[in-house]
């Protein structure tokens, strides 16, 4: 009997049927059963309309009316609740007041407990600073004042509440009766979210850095390297802002990559050649695919040739500058140097913008200004990190920090540093002579002595001790290439011009034996529509080391990776 209500063939309707058939579905009586909310909320004014066709046109067949359920949303499902920003800790004490607008306020917190200290009958809490789960928003630690009638007191004296353990508490924010806070909050009720044993190795006592890194799951929590990681977080979001401020794109450039940007050879390998994961520790050396003249069968790798780890974003970063003229590369990269030092890492974060149209004036002036911007970005941000690392890990920074945003930035020539240093009062280790690299020594010599502290760039360095793809000045010697120099670290971002011109460039890789068939492509830039291009890189975790003051970079990166080092 059902099926005669049901039309042979889909039944369209025009603007005004619809209107007629509404008018017509208008009774007394609902045809649809009434919905918890709005069938149609949130769906686009176009859906709405196909949707209630559809509905109409099943429900019409010989002129009676049928009524046809389509409320999914009861029998399969419910609406999306809606993303609320949780409120942090930095919010409720920040402020010009620092917390004191919010007297009188009802909050539910969330955090981890610093310490527990009782006092006849009021208990202390100190709340770890963020909010959500793992609550880092501000150095400082919301003061908590729990009497032993709040609800779920009795977690506290049954020792549930200890160093590290999760909780949530709700109360109300009242004047601080102690002096280093303005502000705390007085707990009605407690909820332990997960608890902690004994064992927790944070403990407030202090532990050395080294020790640490073994600890790189839960160091984040100390006061350092929670200061760390909103500064690292702050200098990458200036990082953004500065360049997209400035009309540059982004650009991912690829992590795996066949060819060796900086001619080194130090990359780690990338190859399917040796057994998965799971097999590695069993599998024999015979199971690698080789050649007839025992040599490795690259040709049954999964690229079909060697493949590595890329060392630099930047050759992938020129193909669309030269398209977009302005962009810029924020990415991981890889080196697989032997170096077990304070100083280097196998796997780091690297900034590199690439600048069509451009020399290596624009390319000095372009690095100038993005570093004072994000460190003035920092300072403006992050006043209680700051203030933290200027007190306890390197007196002075923020004093040294201002003056590299205030002093103009000096260049130099490469010919004029090594004169400066041969007539310098001091006794190197390295041998100072024209046509050697600079050594950390020297980079810190000219900036924090030569020149009292101030930034300085060298450029127009000799060609044999620089890349294939700087670009030769006219002298034959030297190729348009510069490193700004800051104190403490040395050498923070080199750069260079790029070569444009194609007969020069394949030159140059001739004489340096590199195969200009891997370099086909970057070739072809040269080839169609060249033009003179410039660009820097930039490690960042050597800038997180120069805002913070911290002189290991493994306490800057989240998991350092080094030589027999890959934990975490």
């Amino acid at each position: 009997m059902a099926a005669k209500f049901l039309p042979a063939t889909t039944l369209r309707l025009t603007p005004f049927s619809t209107l007629r058939f509404s008018s017509f579905f208008h009774i007394s009586k609902p045809l649809f059963r009434p919905l918890r909310r709005p069938f149609f909320e949130g769906f686009p004014a176009n859906a709405r309309r196909r949707c209630f066709c559809t509905a109409v046109s099943e429900s019409t067949g010989s002129g009676e009316g049928k009524k046809v359920d389509n409320s999914y949303e009861n029998r399969f499902g419910s609406k999306v609740g809606e993303f609320r920003r949780k409120l942090k800790i930095a919010e409720v004490k920040g402020g010009a007041d620092q917390g004191l607008g919010r007297v009188g306020q009802s909050l539910s917190i969330m955090g981890w407990v610093r310490t527990l200290r009782s006092q006849s009958s009021v208990t202390f809490i100190e709340v770890d600073s963020l909010i959500p789960i793992n609550d880092g928003s501000c150095l400082s630690n919301l003061q908590c004042v729990m009497n032993p009638d709040a609800e779920g007191y009795h977690q506290v004296e049954s020792g549930s509440v200890l160093t590290g353990a999760s909780i949530s508490v709700q109360g109300t924010i009242v004047a601080s009766q102690g002096t280093k806070q303005k502000v705390e909050l007085k707990v009605d009720k407690i909820i332990v979210v997960g608890k902690c044993d004994s064992s927790y190795p944070i403990q407030k006592k202090r532990v050395s850095r080294e020790f640490l890194r073994t600890k790189a799951h839960l160091r984040p929590r100390t006061n350092t390297f929670g200061a760390v990681a909103r500064v690292r977080n702050a200098l990458a979001y200036a990082t953004h802002k500065f360049f997209q401020e400035s009309g540059f794109v982004w650009v991912a450039s690829p992590i795996i990559t066949a060819s060796d940007c900086e001619g080194a050879g130090e990359q780690f390998c990338v190859t399917t050649l040796i057994p998965s994961s799971h097999e590695t520790t069993d599998s024999s050396i015979d199971a690698i695919p080789k050649t007839k003249g025992g040599l490795v069968d690259w040709s049954q790798d999964f690229f079909g040739k060697p493949a590595f780890l890329t060392v630099s974003g930047q050759l992938n970063g020129e193909t669309y500058a030269t398209a977009l003229s302005d962009v810029y590369m924020f990415g991981p990269t890889f080196r697989a140097e032997n170096s077990n030092t304070s100083r280097h890492l196998a796997e780091f974060w690297m900034i590199e913008p690439e600048l069509a149209f451009a020399d290596l004036n624009d390319d000095m002036a372009c690095a100038t200004a993005y570093l004072q911007y994000v460190v003035k970005y920092v300072l403006d941000n992050c006043k209680e990190d700051m203030e933290f690392f200027d007190t306890w890990i390197d007196k002075g920074i923020i004093h040294r920090l201002s003056e590299v945003v205030e002093k103009e930035f000096l260049q130099l020539g490469y010919t004029d540093a090594i004169e400066l240093l041969l007539k310098a009062n001091k006794k190197f280790e390295f041998p100072v002579k024209w046509g050697l690299d600079l050594q950390s020594e020297h980079e810190r010599y000219i900036t924090e002595e030569a020149f009292g502290g101030r930034p300085v760039i060298i450029r127009d360095y000799p060609k044999e001790i620089k890349a294939f793809y700087m670009r030769e000045n006219d002298d034959g010697k030297t190729v348009a290439a510069m490193d700004m120099l800051v104190p403490r670290i040395g050498e923070l971002i080199g750069g260079s011009q790029r070569e444009e011109r194609l007969e020069v460039l394949e030159a140059r890789l001739d004489e340096l034996k590199l195969d200009k068939e891997s370099y086909w492509w970057y070739l072809d830039l040269r080839r169609y529509g060249s033009v003179p291009h410039a660009g820097f890189g930039l490690g960042f975790e050597r800038l997180v080391q120069f805002a913070t003051g911290i002189d290991n970079i493994r306490d800057v990166i989240p998991f350092p990776r080094s030589p027999g080092s890959a934990d975490f």
